[in-house]
C-alpha cells in the first residue's frame, strides 16, 4: 500500500465514523480526476461537473460500504462511470468538446508547431470532427480510450479498474484508435477539398 492509499484508508475510516471533513479531503483529492473522467465520457463541461459532484454525493451516502483496505478511486470510478453511461443514454444529442481533454489527438496528427490562421481554423474544425468521432465509438471503446489517453493510465491499471484482461484493453484501444484514424483522415480530406473549392 503506497502513501496515497494509506492516507485514503485513514480518511475513509474517519468518514465512516461520521467525519464530514475527512470525506471532504477525499473530494478535494479526487474531484479533478473524477471531473476529467466524466468529461471524457459525456463530453460536456457542465454535465461532467454535475455528474462528478453527484458521484461524490452518492459516495458519501454509501460510505459505509467502502472497503478501507482497497484504493478509494477505483470504487469511486464505478459510480462516476455508471452515472455517465446512464446520462449518455438519455442525452444522445450531446457533443464532445476536446479543448481540454483531447488536444492530444490533433497535436499528434497536425504537429505542435506555431499555427497560421488557416491552420488554426483547420485544427479547430478537426477537433470538432474528432469529438464527433469519439461520440460514435462504442461505450466500452470510448471508456477505455478515455482512461488511456486522458487519464494516462497503464494497461494493467485499466484492466484492474474495469475488471477485464489486458488483452481486452488492448483490443478495445486498437479498435477505437483505428476508427478514429479513419475518421480523422476523412475529416482532413474533406477540409482540404473545402479549402480547395473556396480558392
Amino acid at each position: 500500500m503506497n502513501t496515497s492509499e494509506a492516507t485514503d484508508r485513514v480518511l475513509v475510516v474517519r468518514a465512516q465514523r461520521g467525519e464530514r471533513a475527512a470525506f471532504g479531503e477525499l473530494v478535494t483529492r479526487y474531484m479533478q480526476r473524477a471531473y476529467y473522467v466524466a468529461l471524457g465520457l459525456v463530453g460536456n463541461h457542465d454535465d461532467a461537473l454535475d455528474l462528478s459532484q453527484e458521484a461524490f454525493a452518492r459516495a458519501f451516502r454509501a460510505r459505509a460500504g467502502i472497503d478501507p483496505e482497497r484504493p478509494f478511486f477505483p470504487w469511486l470510478y464505478h459510480i462516476v462511470r455508471r452515472l455517465c453511461f446512464n446520462h449518455a443514454r438519455d442525452q444522445r444529442s450531446r457533443r464532445l468538446t476536446l479543448e481540454k481533454a483531447g488536444g492530444w489527438l490533433t497535436d499528434t496528427t497536425m504537429g505542435r508547431c506555431p499555427l497560421s490562421p488557416d491552420r488554426a481554423v483547420e485544427r479547430a474544425e478537426l477537433r470538432e470532427q474528432v469529438g464527433e468521432a469519439i461520440e460514435r465509438l462504442a461505450e466500452r471503446e470510448r471508456e477505455t480510450l478515455v482512461l488511456r489517453e486522458f487519464e494516462e493510465l497503464r494497461y494493467q491499471e485499466i484492466a484492474e479498474l474495469l475488471g477485464i484482461p489486458i488483452g481486452t484493453v488492448m483490443s478495445r484501444l486498437y479498435r477505437a484508435r483505428r476508427s478514429l484514424a479513419r475518421e480523422i483522415e476523412t475529416a482532413r480530406s474533406r477540409l482540404r477539398q473545402e479549402r480547395g473549392a473556396g480558392e
